[in-house]
């Protein structure tokens, strides 16, 4: 019985051994199955940089605090802010004469109560929207007298773009918020990502072949958006440009304002208190 019971100790080891260096070997197959599920990281496109070049220089108004920059009815037009401890700024809006660099200005409000901020051209008419009041201003495009206002959720107001058809409005967020050009009402708001986060501080717009592009406050790069997505799929590096208007005005400011002429297909790009105008080629 001594020898029996010490083959059947050693049989049920055998089996038991054997049951767990099974189960050891589905479990590290099953494990091996798995891994590119669990550990697989997600891989993250960089942003494309899109080169450019300087083509020509223009001077600005060194006493315009850019707010909005855009090609209408063969002008220039150019909105401007009035920081408090700027006394020479205006919170207005004019054509810019580029031979001369100066603002014809053709409206202007109460720099007391509001901060002018971007401005767009449709339908004959011209938007303007402010920074703290929640309020915009609506304008003739021909006389530029102006014919009405509204009110819009956003906390700030910063630029204005259109595609044709909506009036579209940055506010400092990662958000581009849908406006109807004839109520003025929200039709919806569009999140811009970068490489998968939320890009702040989106500030003067320009809808050029079916993109956005944007300033980004407080930096020298020009972002390319895609307006269905919201995604970046394009970014300009400034710097340079900065660089020069800096040489030229140390106290000048960052870079705010591109203006797109669908006519000529010509790009022009400036900055608060900048000292020049610069007219850049890039694709498109």
């Amino acid at each position: 019985m001594k020898s029996n019971i010490s083959v059947l100790k050693k049989t049920f080891a055998l089996v038991l051994l054997s049951a767990i260096c099974g189960a050891i070997v589905f479990s590290c197959e099953d494990s091996k199955k798995e891994s590119p599920k669990t550990n697989k990281l997600p891989i993250t496109k960089k942003v494309p940089a899109i080169s450019y070049t300087l083509v020509n220089t223009y001077p600005h108004d060194t006493t315009s605090f850019t707010e909005g920059f855009l090609f209408h009815d063969n002008k220039l037009l150019e909105s401007t802010g009035a920081p408090e401890y700027l006394a020479q700024t205006k919170s207005s809006f004019g054509i810019v004469d580029l031979e001369k660099g100066k603002l014809d200005v053709k409206a202007e409000i109460d720099k007391k109560i509001y901060f002018g901020e971007g401005i767009v051209a449709l339908n004959d008419k011209i938007f303007q929207v402010t920074y703290l009041n929640q309020t915009g201003f609506i304008y003739d495009a021909k006389t530029y007298q102006k014919t009405g206002q509204f009110n819009y959720p956003n906390k700030e107001g910063w630029g204005l773009t259109t595609d044709g058809k909506n009036i579209i409005m940055s506010d400092g967020t990662y958000n581009l918020t849908y406006l109807d050009p004839i109520d003025q009402k929200v039709i919806k708001v569009v999140a811009v990502t970068e490489m998968g986060y939320g890009l702040d501080h989106i500030n003067e717009l320009e809808f050029v072949k079916g993109f956005i592009y944007a300033n980004i406050w407080m930096t020298n790069y020009i972002v390319k958006i895609d307006p269905e997505t919201g995604e970046v799929v394009g970014k300009i590096d400034l710097d340079d440009l900065n660089v020069k208007a800096k040489a030229q005005k140390p106290h000048c400011l960052e870079m705010n304002g591109i203006a797109y002429d669908a006519v000529s297909d010509k790009i022009l790009v400036t900055g608060k208190l900048w000292p020049n105008i610069y007219e850049i080629s890039f694709p498109h």
